[in-house]
């Protein structure tokens, strides 16, 4: 038959007559054994039995207590990296886990049991799930990614193949949105780590566009000076508050202060900082690697306004078929982005009329003829 020709883990390279063969010789010469050498060799046996037992035994409450050091260390490794929760158990229950499987493995080949066979079987149970389960390991790998490498968080508002929300959940194998009309989506794990996310959340600042349409024949001047008016006395807006009225004669700037009666700003303390030792350095690590990042972070911050121009601009965009288009820019916090744009686009549709613009809007002219005249 075709299984008798496998060969089998543990006795590889032996025919089944050499094994009967084998076996009944060991028959003969147990039953021609005296009653003392059966004796003797029980009694070798179970003391070569009783020692490795006291071996394994003793390796296994070893390893028990090296499993329980790593586990604490890899434990404390993730805390202070502030990985995900959810990340964190499973990356321990799986480190514990594979440990575990050394340990009984290695126990077992300590009392003389062959544990070839032992490998073969999870090995190939291994390659069978992973088989079964392809989709769900694709979607566990990028749930993996997404903890580690956080292209978004809780609380992020994202957009994300076909859907857009606040993401409220990040698990192992899917992540929950809620919508604007507070529906919840799941989304799998492995399309967002390979696909394209629009995370609105992420920046600090956007950029509101708006387009107002205002007739031909009204001045463009007293159009961008009066949404510019309306920008600047939005506080939410950036670049807000510095616009000012002509001075009159017997005004002055504060550049016209004399420099004797500026007032003295205390001079920063100008000592140098001691250096921190080998053993400190050493032991916070973390907490000099953390605060380093968050230095690094203000100063890209500080970076981005001082390179940005934040101003508010109007400028005249296109001249339509019925309209002069004007284009708005202003830039805000990304979490006053809708109010503002909400607000600013009612102030524009209130104020422009009062100053005298208008807003045109598709119309059609229809002339009939006179009937008194045709006859």
């Amino acid at each position: 038959m075709i299984l008798d020709q496998v060969p089998i883990p543990g006795v590889t390279d032996v025919a089944p007559d050499s094994v009967a063969q084998k076996a009944t010789e060991e028959w003969s010469a147990l039953k021609a054994a005296s009653f003392d050498d059966l004796i003797n060799k029980l009694a070798s046996t179970v003391v070569e039995f009783a020692i490795h037992l006291a071996v394994a035994i003793f390796v296994f409450y070893v390893g028990k207590l090296i499993i329980r050091k790593l586990y604490g260390l890899t434990a404390n490794i993730l805390y202070r990296r502030n990985v995900d929760r959810s990340l964190s158990t499973f990356v321990l229950s799986l480190v514990k886990m594979v440990l575990y499987f050394i340990l009984v493995v290695t126990v077992i080949g300590i009392l003389g049991i062959n544990t070839m066979s032992f490998v073969a079987i999870f090995a190939s149970a291994g390659v069978a799930i992973g088989m079964a389960l392809s989709g769900t390991l694709q979607n566990f790998a990028g749930g993996v990614l997404i903890l580690l490498l956080k292209p978004y968080k809780v609380g992020d508002y994202i957009e994300a193949q076909g859907y857009a929300g606040v993401v409220r959940e990040v698990q192992i194998f899917s992540t929950i949105i809620s919508t604007p009309d507070n529906k919840s989506i799941i989304i799998p794990n492995g399309p967002l780590s390979t696909g394209s996310i629009n995370n609105w959340s992420r920046e600090e600042f956007r950029r509101i566009d708006w387009t107002v349409g205002i007739s031909y024949g009204d001045d463009v001047a007293v159009a961008r000076e009066v949404i510019l008016g309306l920008l600047d006395a939005d506080d939410r807006v950036l670049g807000s508050g510095t616009r000012q009225a002509p001075l009159s004669e017997n005004e002055t700037t504060d550049t016209d202060t004399p420099a004797d009666t500026a007032p003295q700003q205390d001079e920063p303390d100008m000592q140098p900082t001691k250096k921190k030792g080998f053993f400190y350095r050493l032991t916070h690590r973390h907490q000099m690697l953390k605060e380093r990042m968050e230095a690094e972070s203000e100063a890209a911050r500080q970076a981005f306004i001082i390179r940005h121009d934040h101003t508010p601009t109007v400028v005249l965009s296109a001249l339509a078929d019925s309209s002069v288009n004007l284009t708005v820019r202003a830039w805000v916090k990304s979490a006053d982005y809708w109010g503002v744009f909400y607000d600013i686009n009612e102030e524009i549709y209130n104020t422009l009329p009062q100053h005298g613009l208008s807003f045109p809007f598709p119309q059609m002219d229809v002339h009939l003829p006179d009937s008194s005249q045709s006859n």
